[in-house]
């Protein structure tokens, strides 16, 4: 908003509404001196003016993160910022980082608030914002500690989950719904959920076991001493995970949030039971952590990310889009309907429309441009639209525009210009996406198929058996690749306590 012009707009129209000076000789005894005097009354009220037309820019921010005890940045926080002694209240939520942003202040004193379940209040209660000041202030926020009285009393979580981990297996053949692409999003959106959790453990790759055999003998300590600590447990969870212990792992990762039901703790807990392939336990965690912190994205996004790995795209696709509503500028939500959109044959309107919003909010985000023409693409209903065919060619084109590396961007214009019998472009396509990002096993192994197959629409049989034998060679390193991964993720042997999985309100 322009405020000057907000300030100016109604002397402005004050002057344009004026009288003519004739009808006011004939009104106001007084004309003749407002018609001799007007040249030199006009500049004295514009610099008489000047001054408010600088107050109008005085436009002040406030930025700052909010953490806890640990140092470790909070999500989904709600930050408050009132005037002080007024009504009126701003209210943010923080993004993954913690960080918070106002925007567009005024001058003055306020009061400055941070609130999340579990913790108590962080407050500010006089904080000086100058005119055009960009002023930065972190929060900090501790736990609610337990009544000394009642040292049993439960946290607010639920007094016993509904499921136990009981082992660990390797992950041969996963089995459940869908195709092998199926299989490989559904755990590369565990693996990205998780990143968007836990921090490095601090210790050097070598010094994991004695990291693990210090906190473990602190914990010793604490224990004997009634002072169990939640972040020593969370801490031990990280360090098992980096050991391969991964059953011991989710058990201190169970404990932390058991003693403390923090945003970051619950996440975490629910993240690792989804990378092990536990999606009824990482659901009933989730689930209870977006009812305690309904401002957190990422509590949402592991939902979406839990029900997608149970083979409810439906269920996913709604909880992942309430989490991109509730930080549109967020890209992480958008990049999760991005790749689950990817396993669909036809794109569902509300991805469409989320899609859509990412490229007005990004425009020049190469994956914004890349997902919005593959949903639109999937949209269409026969596939000699040629408008929205037009569309997305043209998307996908300001992709490698972009990102002359985008791999996936050929190979879509690939399947564009092969819809379109146009196989000699489609060649030309392919074959880009080959060298465009020749690290990428699955989308080279799928360039060279479809090259496989165009050359068999141009009748060159000979090079199109020998992108079957390279295809036929990526597929077989990458099966390998993929069981090597599998076998170093373990799989969870859980048990669920008669409780159905947790279903959306």
């Amino acid at each position: 908003m322009n405020l000057v012009g907000v300030r100016f707009a109604p002397f402005g129209m004050a002057l344009l509404r004026m009288p003519r000076l004739g009808s006011v000789s004939r009104q106001f005894p007084c004309a003749g001196f407002l018609s001799r005097g007007l040249a030199a009354v006009t500049p004295l009220l514009l610099l008489l003016l000047l001054p408010l037309s600088l107050q109008c820019q005085d436009v002040a921010s406030l930025r700052g993160t909010v953490r806890n005890a640990q140092d470790d940045p909070v999500a989904g926080a709600t930050v408050q910022l009132q005037v002080k002694d007024t009504a009126p209240t701003q209210t943010v939520h923080t993004d993954l980082q913690g960080n918070y942003s106002f925007s567009t202040l005024r001058g003055g004193v306020y009061v400055l608030r941070a609130q999340m379940a579990g913790y108590g209040d962080a407050e500010v209660s006089a904080v000086f914002i100058g005119p055009n000041e960009a002023k930065h202030i972190d929060l900090a926020l501790q736990p609610v500690k337990m009544p000394a009285s009642s040292p049993t009393q439960k946290p607010e979580f639920f007094d016993q989950p509904k499921f136990t981990v009981a082992g660990v297996t390797d992950t041969t053949n996963l089995g459940g719904h869908g195709s092998d692409a199926i299989v490989r999003t559904r755990e590369s959106l565990a693996k990205e959920t998780v990143s968007l959790g836990k921090s490095p453990a601090g210790a050097a790759p070598g010094n994991y076991e004695r990291e693990r055999d210090n906190l473990q003998t602190v914990l010793a300590h604490a224990v004997l001493a009634h002072e169990d600590k939640p972040e020593l447990h969370h801490q031990l969870g990280d360090v098992q995970e980096k050991l391969g212990n991964s059953l011991e792992a989710v058990r201190e990762y169970q404990r932390a949030a058991e003693l403390d039901p923090s945003e970051a703790y619950l996440f975490d807990w629910g993240s690792e039971l989804l990378l092990h392939h536990a999606p009824e336990p990482a659901l009933e965690v989730f689930t209870q952590g977006n009812r305690l912190f309904p401002g957190s994205v990422r509590m949402l996004i592991g939902l979406g990310a839990a029900w997608f790995a149970r083979g409810s795209y439906d269920q996913a696709v709604h909880q992942i889009c309430a989490a991109s509503d509730l930080n549109p500028s967020d890209p992480i939500p958008y990049l999760f309907l991005g790749r689950m959109q990817s396993t669909e044959t036809e794109a569902s309107v509300d991805v469409v429309e989320k899609l859509q919003r990412f490229v007005a909010l990004q425009p020049e985000n190469a994956d914004a441009n890349y997902y919005y023409s593959v949903s639109l693409w999937k949209l269409r209903k026969v596939p000699e639209d040629r408008a929205s065919g037009a569309q997305v060619e043209a998307l996908l084109r300001k992709v490698i525009r972009l990102d002359p590396k985008y791999g996936a961007a050929y190979l879509q214009l690939g399947i564009l210009h092969s819809e379109r019998k146009d196989y000699s472009r489609a060649i030309s396509d392919y074959q880009q996406a080959v060298q465009a990002n020749p690290q990428m096993q699955t989308l080279i192994e799928e360039a060279h198929f479809r090259l496989a197959q165009a050359y068999r629409q141009v009748g060159d049989v000979a090079r199109a058996e020998a992108e079957l034998r390279a295809y036929d060679q990526i597929a077989k390193e990458s099966a390998q690749e993929e069981g090597r991964e599998r076998h170093e993720i373990r799989q969870f042997v859980y048990t669920l306590r008669d409780q159905p999985v947790p279903q959306n309100p």
